[in-house]
């Protein structure tokens, strides 16, 4: 609660009290000071903190809402919601990503299996025919929340035994000596499948980003297909561009 004492209401402002509320609360949640998945106050205590009315309250909530920063949870109140920025200039692990933002990365495992390359992914990968790969399909989770559904496919020469990689894939090929130094990533959106909709938490159609990522060893060779199914209304993906 203490990140809104500082929460003054300009009345003389031609912006809507409520737009002002929504832009400071979404300002702490920019600045740290909730952390995912926290409650925020409910609209009694935000109307007696700033006295406020109840309908201003949830005004600025529902903006908020409609924004992605926030999340309704019936019979439970309202709280951040989780968000992993992916800057698109580096190369780094879901798992890595996640503990420099301060979360909790894990996985759930939905297959680690050994089978062989198929021709979209022998065309991808630059492989033989009948060349044997690993199989990973995983949900990826931020704080236990479904950030995204993970399809991976890796040859078997980096990766011969699927079942010892544990969260970290890329923690695994960095221990064998596999670790990709680049990668070329395609992103577009997709509407979710029945299947991706139960997996993730979505109603089916809902909105996904599908990212296809193909990761290179320094000496050129691809070690990693991936093709990632994540929430668009948890994930984004941050470019800097220069002129």
């Amino acid at each position: 609660m203490e990140a809104l004492t500082s929460f003054k209401p300009d009345t003389g402002s031609v912006t809507p009290l409520y737009v002002q509320l929504a832009n400071r609360i979404a300002e702490g949640i920019a600045a740290g000071e909730w952390r995912p998945n926290e409650a925020l106050p409910s609209e009694r205590t935000l109307c007696e903190m700033l006295s406020i009315s109840r309908v201003t309250a949830r005004k600025a909530i529902d903006v908020l809402c409609d924004r992605g920063m926030l999340t309704r949870r019936h019979g439970s109140g309202t709280y951040i919601t989780p968000k992993l920025e992916q800057p698109l200039s580096r190369l780094s692990g879901f798992s890595e990503e996640l503990s420099l933002r301060g979360f909790s990365a894990g996985s759930r495992w939905l297959e680690r299996s050994s089978g062989v390359a198929q021709p979209s992914e022998l065309l991808a990968l630059g492989l033989s025919p009948n060349t044997p790969v690993a199989r990973l399909k995983r949900l990826r989770t931020a704080d236990n929340v479904v950030m995204a559904i993970e399809y991976s496919v890796i040859p078997s020469a980096h990766m011969p035994d699927p079942r010892a990689v544990d969260d970290s894939l890329y923690g695994y090929l960095e221990a064998r000596g596999s670790v990709p130094v680049r990668a070329l990533q395609h992103i577009k959106a997709v509407n979710a499948t029945e299947e991706q909709a139960r997996l993730a938490g979505l109603e089916p159609g809902a909105a996904m980003l599908h990212i296809t990522r193909v990761s290179y060893l320094e000496s050129g060779a691809p070690v990693e297909l991936t093709h990632s199914y994540c929430r668009s209304d948890y994930y984004e993906f941050v470019a800097e561009s220069r002129r």
